[in-house]
């Protein structure tokens, strides 16, 4: 018998897998997330904790748990994760990459269409006051066709909303460090540019970065001076992307027409602000939320956990611990 312990629930596929394997595992029954007390307390002597990203695992956890072999992320990314730290005391850091990326591109595929035709205020219109009827010029939006969509991080999420949305009519434009090989540009139909370019051109501009120190706060006060007054901002990748004082203000200034944000600066915190303008769509970090992206990543961490500690070779290491 081994020990396991989850910081969250896991779908019960995940569960189901560990118990099939016969390993000894424990998970957290709390209400809402798990406080750093009661975490510190439970890694004390498991060889494997499985979290999600709500779950800060830093050195201070780490170092709380003697015994531990591999730190199994709930998501793809892992930045609650001194992944660093982790290595340095030979513990693997996973994650569930790939699984996400249909789930997460048709929620950002979603929120553009919500945005660009004012689903989400016509909803809160209909819920409150109301309309008198149909009416020539009475709540526009727009349509897609023929509209420019400025990827940042062509990826396999990225690439994947690129072909959702070419399907809409929409050019493809994107930046990332390198471009992609011109066989796949050509089959995306999509243009690499500079990134202020694509700032610049983009009637969309969809946010599929990872969160590293030369992005946070890719857009800034400079980048929205450089945006489209009638551009529509998505971001369904890490919330420190933006500077969300500054979109405030690009908001108050009328400097892009509206935002749809998945993730948050302050994550779970929202900046109070963003609350109080029709234009602007916030949903609670559900890119991934679907029952088949939620399964396909219990199946990952639990299978993990079961060939670690059955001494087999192990999946998506991310801290290069080898």
């Amino acid at each position: 018998m081994s020990k396991i312990y989850l910081s969250a629930k896991l779908p019960e596929l995940g569960t189901q897998l560990l118990k099939e394997a016969a390993l000894e595992y424990k998970v957290f029954e709390g209400n809402g997330l798990i406080s750093k007390k009661e975490l510190l307390k439970n890694v004390a002597d498991c060889e494997v904790l499985i979290c999600p990203l709500s779950t800060q695992v830093d050195r201070e956890v780490i170092d709380a748990a003697p015994k531990l072999k591999l730190i199994a992320n709930f998501g793809a990314g892992f930045n609650n994760i001194d992944s660093a730290y982790a290595k340095e005391q030979k513990i693997y850091v996973t994650n569930t990459p790939v699984v996400s990326t249909n789930a997460t591109a048709e929620l950002t595929a979603g929120l553009i269409i919500a945005l660009s035709r004012r689903i989400v205020e016509g909803d809160r219109l209909m819920h409150h006051e109301g309309f008198e009827g149909w009416a020539p010029l009475f709540f526009l939006g727009h349509e897609l066709k023929g509209k420019t969509l400025g990827i940042i991080g062509m990826g396999q999420i990225g690439q994947a909303l690129g072909k959702m949305m070419r399907a809409f009519g929409m050019k493809i434009i994107y930046n990332q460090r390198h471009p992609l090989a011109p066989e796949v540009e050509e089959s995306l139909q999509a243009t690499y540019l500079s990134q202020t370019e694509v700032i610049q051109q983009a009637d969309v501009l969809s946010l599929h970065a990872p969160l590293t120190e030369a992005t946070h706060h890719l857009l800034s006060s400079e980048s929205f001076s450089k945006m489209k007054d009638s551009a529509f901002l998505i971001n369904a990748a890490r919330g420190p992307l933006i500077d969300e004082v500054a979109l405030v203000e690009a908001l108050k200034n009328h400097q892009l027409a509206g935002a749809a944000l998945d993730v948050y600066e302050f994550e779970p915190k929202v900046t109070e602000a963003l609350k109080n303008f029709d234009n602007v769509i916030l949903t609670p970090h559900i890119g991934n939320a679907s029952v088949e992206a939620r399964d396909q990543m219990a199946t990952i961490v639990a299978k993990n956990a079961i060939a670690l500690l059955n001494q087999q070779p192990i999946k998506y290491i991310v801290n290069g611990l080898t």
